[in-house]
């Protein structure tokens, strides 16, 4: 809990100090589910809405589906797919950017005392159409999360995640920084409230996360 509650202030005092940081705050509204449909598999769905300012000024929306394989209770992996649709620049008159990717992730918990750690790679097959041009691109991600229950129904989370594009030279891509709160409503549902940075080679974004997770279980008992 210390070593937690260290890392969400020396977040706090980099939030404070940060240099060159983007005039605009934004905001994420995420959808997250995990939906069990046997012993070892389940299916996962997302959807994002993001936007350069709080609700308002779109910049990107994903959604995302997947189906999940747990090897043991440390050990998952992924495939999905995610179609997203992006505003690049802030305020520019270019057209929207749409994707189709084609992902696959490990994921490795495990848990000192009552924190819980999760390591997530992911690797990412991207298939552009920008401009009336189509591209594609091939990136690594790592995530590492950080969660700790602070009562029955709460809990508090800090995680980093790093993006490289596999196919440049210069291959950091952007860091994603943040720390929040989830609560618990019940068995199947969360709602989450966090902040995160965005760090890009030129910039630095500032992001307010508000989530809802939804976990279900099909299996018949």
């Amino acid at each position: 809990m210390r070593l937690l509650l260290c890392l969400v202030c020396l977040f706090l005092m980099q939030t404070i100090t940060s240099q060159n940081t983007s005039d605009k705050f934004g905001n994420w509204f995420m959808y997250n589910g995990s939906h069990k449909i046997a012993e070892n598999w389940k299916i996962q769905t997302m959807a994002h809405f993001r936007y350069y300012e709080l609700a308002d000024n779109f910049q990107q929306e994903i959604y995302r589906l997947a189906t999940n394989y747990s090897i043991h209770k440390k050990l998952n992996v992924s495939i999905g797919y995610s179609y997203v649709t992006t505003d690049v620049v802030f305020g520019s008159p270019d057209p929207i950017v749409y994707e189709n990717r084609i992902y696959e992730d490990i994921n490795y918990t495990n848990f000192i005392n009552k924190l819980k750690i999760r390591h997530r790679f992911r690797f990412e097959h991207r298939f552009i159409t920008a401009n009336a041009t189509n591209s594609e691109s091939h990136w690594f991600r790592y995530d590492l999360n950080l969660n700790y229950p602070i009562s029955k129904s709460w809990s508090v989370y800090v995680f980093n995640e790093i993006f490289f594009n596999m196919d440049k030279s210069k291959r950091f891509v952007q860091n994603w920084t943040g720390f929040g709160f989830l609560h618990k409503l019940n068995q199947s549902i969360k709602l989450n409230f966090g902040y995160q940075q965005i760090k890009l080679p030129n910039d630095l974004q500032k992001r307010l996360l508000l989530g809802i997770i939804l976990n279900t279980n099909h299996i018949k008992k």
